[in-house]
């Protein structure tokens, strides 16, 4: 076993590829407690760190400094705020009566790990690095806005914690710690979280030295709690990709594949010899439409505002997002299938956003997920290049 990890590591070289593995948490009540309060936290400094770029924005105007406008000029006026007078200030009253001003700062900062604030004033950087390229032209696709607020009942509670090796070579986010269990993942401040899935391809990974882990991300949706493991892994073992092609050979191994309603995928090679069809589709959406046309009516029987009607959205959005679940699974079986039996694949560009104005398919077409399916197939293929001939199909190999 040792001489087949020296040889894997001595092939794979350099580490480049970034995976993800999701898990989802069993949390304790006090945990969740935990949670919530990073979630709070990342949510707090995006918006404080949004408040000190308007704010420097309004006085640029009037002539007055310099915008933060990086994710690093964001920490640190960040850090410069959390600790100043008007993060958090209280008067002290001696027994003679004289009061005094006592700068607190943040008083709950303590409380939570600073790293998670610091990835928030990130990601409002890269926000406004997008909103900034959009306007000036450099970023393609639909116009980027400039980011809001973030609002408590509409935002989705998130935060992410970097991956940090003392000197003595710990690092603070483990997977599968002896002393918590293979199904556990440890973060920094938080301590031991519980996972329901089994940790074993990611713990072998990282014994063997082919992933680090860089940081890991804790989500809630529909009232479930998950964790988001982003590692740094090497190359798939040759054995597992697809032979090379030689550079002359431009024109073999291509299989188109067509997306359908009657059957999701049809594929065929060039000599139109079919190799894959799918006509099982679950459709979830049809299978639980009932279902959730009497949740959509008990919610709008409730009164707004109330915690009836909050429970009720609640118990929609459980539903919808097992709807979604169940989809994304099929499609990445069918995914998967396809890229791991052709090295060559050829996607019919259809617009999807277009077809979705057509009222009597717009349901069978969302039900089917034909965009989400070509994403998945892109980002399971690793496409290397993307090109549009005149047929009309989006080719990539």
């Amino acid at each position: 076993m040792f001489r087949k990890c020296r040889r894997w590591r001595a092939w794979c070289g350099a580490v480049g590829r970034f995976t993800a593995f999701r898990f989802t948490v069993d949390p304790s009540p006090s945990q969740v407690v935990v949670l919530a309060r990073h979630a709070g936290a990342s949510r707090f400094a995006f918006n404080q760190c949004l408040a000190l770029v308007k704010e420097a924005l309004d006085e640029k105007r009037r002539g007055g400094s310099v915008v933060p406008w990086s994710g690093f000029d964001l920490i640190n006026a960040f850090n410069s705020w959390k600790t100043s007078a008007a993060a958090g200030r209280r008067f002290v009253v001696d027994a003679a009566g004289s009061a005094e001003v006592v700068v607190t700062g943040l008083s709950w900062r303590a409380q939570v790990c600073q790293q998670v604030c610091e990835e928030a004033a990130v990601d409002l950087g890269r926000a406004l690095t997008a909103w900034a390229d959009s306007r000036g032209g450099k970023r393609p696709g639909r116009r980027v806005g400039f980011p809001t607020f973030k609002r408590k009942s509409r935002s989705r509670p998130s935060f992410r914690i970097r991956c940090k090796t003392s000197k003595a070579g710990r690092v603070s986010i483990r997977v599968g710690d002896p002393t918590a269990g293979p199904r556990s993942v440890c973060l920094p401040r938080i301590g031991v979280l519980r996972v329901r899935e089994d940790t074993r391809r990611l713990r072998r990974m990282i014994r063997t030295d082919r992933a680090h882990i860089r940081y890991a991300t804790v989500s809630c949706r529909a009232g479930r709690w998950t964790i988001t493991v982003t590692v740094e892994a090497a190359g798939l073992h040759p054995a597992r990709q697809h032979p090379p092609r030689p550079n002359s050979d431009s024109s073999g191994g291509w299989v188109g594949v067509d997306r359908g309603l009657a059957a999701l995928v049809v594929a065929a090679d060039t000599s139109g010899r079919q190799v894959l069809r799918v006509d099982d589709a679950p459709r979830p959406l049809r299978a639980a439409l009932p279902r959730l046309r009497r949740l959509s009516r008990q919610v709008s029987r409730k009164q707004r505002g109330s915690r009836n009607r909050a429970e009720a959205v609640a118990r929609l959005g459980r539903a919808h997002h097992r709807v979604a679940n169940i989809r994304r699974h099929f499609l990445h079986k069918v995914a998967n299938r396809l890229v791991k039996t052709h090295d060559r694949l050829a996607l019919e560009d259809l617009h999807t956003a277009g077809l979705l104005r057509n009222r009597r398919l717009a349901a069978a077409i969302s039900d089917a997920g034909w965009a989400d399916l070509a994403r998945i197939i892109d980002s399971a293929a690793e496409f290397v290049t993307r090109r549009r001939d005149r047929s009309g199909w989006r080719v990539a190999g």
